[in-house]
Formats: C-alpha cells, sequence, structure tokens
C-alpha cells in the first residue's frame, strides 16, 4: 500500500485528520469501510491543510484556483491561507547559494541582507547587491523542500488513487485532479519557469494601446545568476499596494491617483487575459506593489494562466452575454468551453442560468459583481456535470482577485466602468486582428481563390452528374432492425399471394375437372394452400404483430 512508504509521514497526517474530526478521510486512510465521499466543512479543511504544512497550504491555495470543482465557500476559506513560514537560517541559505553561483559569493555580491524581507513555503527572499551596486532581490529555494514536497505528492497521489475507486472519484476524475495539482507544485520547484514567466510577462506588458507601459513594472531578470533553487532579479523599492499612502504623491490628488491606478491594472490585466493570452495569475495584495516613483508593479510569477484565442473569444461573448443577462447564452458558451464531451440536458443548464441571473435583473451594472456572477456560472456547470479546463479556474481567482484588491483600494472603482471602453476594441480586434489592412488584403485574396477555384469546381460537379460518375458514399446507422422488418413483411407478401394463387388455381381446376386426375389435383392444391395459409396465421401470431 502507498502510505507504507513514508510511513512517519502517513502517521502525521492520521493524526491531524483524527484532531480536526474528518472521519471519511480517517476511514480511507486506515483502511476501514468508506462511506459516500465527503468533504469536511470549508474552516475544518483549512485547519487540516494548516497543521499538515507548509507544503499543504500551497496545496490549498491552488485549490482555491479551482471554482468549477468547489463551492464559494471553500474557495473564500482557502483563499484566505497565508503562505508564511518561520525562515531559515542564515547558514543554511548561505550554503545553498554557494551551491548555485557559478562564482564565489563574494565576487558576485557586495551585499547581502542576511534577514529575509519574505518567508513562504516554498522559498524566501533576501535583498543583496551586486559587485555592480545594482540593487536586487534573491528568491532561494527552502533546503530540503524537494525532498519534502516528493513524500507528501506521493501521499496525494496515494489518496486519490483510493478515492477515484469509488463513484465520487470517478464522476469527478479525482486522480486526473490530484495529477494536476502535483504537476503544479513540482513546477513551483523550479525557479527558471518562474523566472521565463517573468521575462514573458514583462515583454508583453512594454507595449500596449491601452496604457501607458512605463508606468507598469515587471522585475527584470538576471538570467546568469538564476538557477532552479536562485532566482535573482531586479529589487524594486515599494510597498503593497493596500499599504501606499498617497497623500504625500508629488502633489497629485490622492483620489484621481487611486483612479489611475486602478483603472492601469484593470487595463494591463485585461490585455493580458484578453489579447496576449498570458497572464499573472495571482493578483493578491502582496504581489502588486506601489514603488516610491508613482508607478505599479507586479511580483512572483509563480502561478499563471494561459488562454487560447478561441478561450479568449468565447469569455469575450461572455462577457456580453453576463451584461445582456441572456442565460441561453450563457448555456451556449460554456458548453463551447466544455473540456470534455459528457450528454448535458441543456434545458436545465438554461433554466439554471436563468434563475441566477434572474437576481441581478434590477441590479445596475455599476452594482454588479463580475467575479460573483462568473463563480456562480462555473458553479452551475459543476452542477450539471460538465467539466471545464483549469485554467478557467485560474481566470476566474484572477478576476476575483484584481476586483477585490482594486476596490479595497478605491471603493469607487467599478469592474464594467472600467473595461466597457475596451470591449469594443476587443471585438474589433477579434474582427479584424491588430492590423486591420493586413486582414482586409487576406480576406480578399481568399475572396479572390474562392472566386478562381468556384468555377471550376462546379464544372467538375456538372460533369460529374452529367455523366453518371457521381458516387454518394453514405453511412446509414440503426438501419438494421428496420431492413430486417421490411424483409419480413416482404415474404410474408409473396407467400400471401402464393396462397391466393394456389387457391385460385384449384378452384378453377375444381369448377371444370372432368377426369379423376384434375379432382386430385384440385384437393392437392387446397391443402398445400391451406398448410401454408396455415403456417402463415401462425408466424404473424408468434412475432406479436397482428395488430
Amino acid at each position: 500500500m502507498f502510505l507504507t512508504q513514508t510511513v512517519p509521514r502517513q502517521r502525521e497526517i492520521i493524526e491531524v485528520v483524527l484532531r480536526n474530526g474528518w472521519d471519511y478521510m480517517r476511514r480511507v486512510l486506515t483502511g476501514g469501510k468508506a462511506d459516500e465521499p465527503q468533504l469536511p466543512t470549508p474552516a475544518v479543511l483549512k485547519n487540516i491543510m494548516v497543521d499538515l504544512g507548509p507544503v499543504y497550504v500551497k496545496l490549498g491555495q491552488l485549490m482555491s484556483t479551482r471554482p468549477d470543482l468547489l463551492s464559494a465557500a471553500y474557495i473564500e476559506e482557502l483563499s484566505t491561507l497565508q503562505d508564511e513560514v518561520p525562515p531559515v537560517p542564515w547558514t543554511e541559505i548561505e550554503i545553498l547559494i554557494r551551491k548555485q553561483l557559478k562564482r564565489p559569493l563574494e565576487e558576485t555580491f557586495s551585499k547581502i541582507n542576511p534577514v529575509p524581507v519574505a518567508a513562504g513555503s516554498i522559498a524566501q527572499t533576501h535583498r543583496a547587491t551586486l559587485i555592480d551596486g545594482r540593487e536586487v532581490a534573491l528568491k532561494v529555494q527552502r533546503p530540503g523542500i524537494d525532498i519534502t514536497i516528493a513524500q507528501d505528492i506521493a501521499l496525494i497521489l496515494g489518496i486519490a488513487d483510493l478515492v477515484a475507486r469509488t463513484d465520487f472519484g470517478q464522476n469527478y476524475e479525482i486522480k486526473s485532479i490530484a495529477e494536476e495539482f502535483t504537476k503544479a507544485l513540482e513546477a513551483e520547484l523550479d525557479f527558471t519557469r518562474e523566472a521565463g514567466h517573468t521575462d514573458l510577462l514583462r515583454r508583453n506588458l512594454s507595449r500596449s494601446r491601452w496604457f501607458d507601459p512605463t508606468q507598469l513594472v515587471v522585475a527584470e531578470i538576471y538570467w546568469h545568476l538564476t538557477t532552479e533553487k536562485l532566482l535573482v532579479m531586479e529589487w524594486l523599492d515599494g510597498v503593497p499596494i493596500l499599504s501606499a499612502s498617497l497623500n504625500n504623491n508629488n502633489g497629485k490628488d490622492p483620489a484621481s491617483e487611486r483612479k489611475a491606478v486602478t483603472t492601469l491594472l484593470f487595463r494591463a490585466f485585461f490585455q493580458q487575459l484578453y489579447v496576449d493570452g498570458f497572464f499573472h495569475a495571482d493578483p493578491h495584495p502582496g504581489n502588486i506593489f506601489y514603488l516610491s516613483d508613482g508607478r505599479v508593479a507586479l511580483l512572483d510569477c509563480g502561478m499563471v494562466g494561459r488562454l487560447d484565442p478561441r478561450t479568449q473569444q468565447i469569455l469575450t461573448e461572455m462577457l456580453l452575454a453576463i451584461v445582456d443577462l441572456d442565460a441561453g447564452r450563457c448555456a451556449q458558451l460554456t458548453l463551447q468551453l466544455a473540456d470534455s464531451a459528457q450528454p448535458v440536458i441543456v434545458s436545465r443548464l438554461e433554466n439554471d442560468y436563468d434563475r441566477m441571473l434572474r437576481k441581478y435583473y434590477n441590479v445596475s451594472l455599476t452594482e454588479m459583481n463580475f467575479s460573483q456572477v462568473f463563480y456562480e456560472i462555473l458553479q452551475i456547470a459543476r452542477n450539471n456535470k460538465i467539466r471545464l479546463p483549469s485554467n478557467m479556474g485560474l481566470y476566474a481567482k484572477t478576476i476575483a482577485n484584481l476586483e477585490g484588491v482594486a476596490q479595497t483600494f478605491n471603493p469607487e472603482v467599478n469592474l464594467f466602468d472600467e473595461i466597457q471602453p475596451l470591449i469594443t476594441d476587443l471585438f474589433r480586434r477579434q474582427l479584424l486582428g491588430d492590423n486591420p489592412v493586413r486582414s482586409l488584403l487576406r480576406t480578399a485574396l481568399d475572396l479572390k481563390s474562392l472566386s478562381l477555384q468556384s468555377p471550376r469546381q462546379i464544372e467538375l460537379l456538372l460533369d460529374r452528374v452529367t455523366s453518371e460518375t457521381m458516387r454518394l458514399n453514405l453511412s446509414l446507422h440503426g438501419l438494421d432492425g428496420v431492413r430486417r422488418t421490411m424483409d419480413d413483411a416482404a415474404n410474408r407478401l409473396s407467400f400471401s399471394i402464393l396462397v391466393g394463387s394456389l387457391i385460385m388455381g384449384a378452384a378453377i381446376i375444381s369448377t371444370k375437372a372432368q377426369t379423376s386426375e384434375l379432382s386430385f389435383l384440385s384437393s392437392v392444391l387446397f391443402a398445400v394452400a391451406s398448410l401454408l395459409g396455415l403456417w402463415l396465421i401462425v408466424s404473424i401470431l408468434r412475432s406479436g404483430r397482428l395488430k
């Protein structure tokens, strides 16, 4: 059994589960008979994650990005998990840094602050100065965390394998979900991935038609010093956005500055979501900094999401469907997003959306919480057994975090007011692309090609029709029963005609029989007709199709 591979950790998990009172998982872990799986209450689940340690805190944070799997109560509770743990002593951190550097520590850094500015479950961050005087941030992986995560991943996959044997596990594809979460955990151990994500985000946001790129900062990565366990990037001097004081901001009006900042954030994230298709998926207050020079910085690209052009178009249309309170369109778009082709009762889905949207019929757009509406859409999809791609959870969580931060920073802000000028531009871009002239020329070339090819194709079609060489390959399924029924009917009709002919022949012969041979032949014909008629009646009665 998988639990025997990590017996000490197994005992610790069982103790935590028993202490927090999750009876179902206690039976699973101890090999007892388990009934239908039941999650603990949101508060109990959060306590279990905290007691199990940093890795499970990180797992809880990942689970909070899946409103398509968990109800709003669980999402809200798990979203409060704080990724803060006691820092690792500097002596251990220094050893790891030295192992990661190609040159001696003293030749690379002129100064490193041994006191971390932040400490999380995976890594902790120190401020340092390079030999050339540039200020940098060192994100250093906690020593031994890779071994701990490997052990916990084995346990998570083992538990998922047990639950997957139940109807609950099969319906919700628990095993694939667990594999998805564990891959996300493993990915966070490779800081070169985060560095690549940071560079890509930095390039994407360096140009925009919606906002001034000079006002938004993403840290520069120092690739010659970055490894899988050490991330070295530009130091950004600022404070978390909700801690920013704008009262003495170079003579600017605090209210107008708050509005400018929230507008910048909304436009930057909507560019990521609907234009770039690559977005920062964790915009909580600690990852958005207000810098000392008045610019805004996005930190920590450890969690990112991707949207393909088709999904971007569907989500753009979903915005309009929500604004129009169009339940039918919401249902159609949800089915287009679906990750699997399981049968769905469309009328039920539409009715569920209609009941949900009715709550907003008398609510103005300025009072509507878009992220809450989208959460409810995901919940309805989940209740109708529709599995959506995992990036939908990241999308919803990103919008919710962004909306929450913006409303706390500037209570007067409203999402729909901010995106209204962008929707027209979004649809124009989807129809014409970034270069309308190029799109127009491409369409003209397609039409030219179609106009040149169509006459020839029509000529070939007419030639085949007139020369009787055209073949139609049709494949019709479910007609075997019809064919057998028609064969039976034809056979019975043939027998009926034969019986009738024999009777008529016998009758004609008997009326004009002048010899004993003709009389005998007439009797034989009557006997054969009677036997065949009797057999036909019996077969019809046995088939049960007399009526």
